[in-house]
């Protein structure tokens, strides 16, 4: 099994004709993901590369193709509307790439979502993959390896990081999901913690947080409660100076709780262990007995 996404994934592409939809969607369909439809408005009635049939609106593909999963690859200042085509057109998971989505949007996107059940990955992240059966993103498949490791990330860059130390240890992957930095996600890491415990294929976790906000100690509060499996963690930015922004819009220090030494205790109360570097990740986990 996987979380989220797998082989029942039907996936539609919004902004399938742009630079970044166009390049991606050729290494989703490389990889096996079912690319059903793409989405450009004015563009309906035409075909990405004699495949994929490519509608004026999210509601005619999902109307003729039975599409269950939408991607966005649009600029920020069209991507809220994005999102709410989509969760109005029927679909139930919607993987929002782009960067840059102000923050008064998602406050009222997150309400908006929730009435109707539609989960949101994103905004300002890599996606999902589940090694051999789906990628909805731009996460490197050629990076990753089928195996029992559930990943879940703020970080894009640390996400392939830690999936080819994995890897080259032997270390195959159930669903490696990156969450986004941004201040307001669609999907936090509780979200996935829930799932991958849940998850009969998901053997150990695998969490990489960062500086601002409170979200890992939320969450290490909920694996100490909750879960049972095997968890290991990062926490980036242990240097950063407070009150300034490093990378992401979410990893700011302002106070006490957002800093890393916080989240690094709140981790090990909880019985996580923590990497000093991600190259740790490997020893951490086979501490724990988790070889395969």
């Amino acid at each position: 099994m996987s979380i989220f996404i797998g082989h029942d994934t039907r996936l539609v592409v919004q902004g399938i004709t742009g630079r970044d939809g166009s390049f991606h969607t050729r290494q989703m369909t490389e990889y096996g993901t079912r690319v059903v439809a793409g989405v450009t408005p004015g563009k309906g009635g035409q075909r990405f590369e004699q495949e994929v049939p490519i509608f004026d609106t999210v509601a005619e593909a999902v109307q003729a193709t039975a599409a269950n999963t939408a991607v966005i690859y649009v600029p920020s200042r069209f991507a809220a509307d994005a999102v709410y085509e989509a969760a109005d057109a029927g679909v139930r998971l919607v993987v929002c790439i782009t960067e840059g989505v102000p923050v008064l949007d998602m406050t009222r996107i997150m309400p908006y979502l929730t009435e109707r059940g539609v989960r949101l990955i994103g905004p300002n992240c890599p996606g999902a993959i589940s090694p051999g059966r789906a990628k909805v993103g731009i996460i490197p498949g050629g990076i990753c390896r089928e195996g029992r490791i559930g990943v879940v990330s703020r970080s894009g860059t640390l996400t392939y990081e830690i999936i080819h130390q994995l890897s080259q240890a032997g270390l195959g992957q159930s669903t490696c999901i990156g969450i986004g930095g941004d201040p307001i996600i669609g999907t936090n890491f509780i979200d996935c913690l829930a799932a991958f415990e849940a998850d009969p294929d998901t053997t150990a976790i695998v969490m990489i947080g960062e500086i601002g906000g409170t979200d890992e100690q939320q969450a290490a509060d909920y694996a100490r409660e909750r879960v049972r499996k095997p968890i290991v963690g990062f926490i980036a930015g242990q240097t950063a100076p407070p009150g300034r922004r490093m990378g992401h819009a979410g990893a700011i220090i302002s106070g006490a709780s957002g800093t890393a030494a916080e989240k690094i205790a709140a981790f090990e109360r909880a019985g996580i262990g923590v990497m000093k570097r991600p190259a740790d990740v490997v020893q951490l986990l086979a501490e724990r007995r988790i070889t395969a």
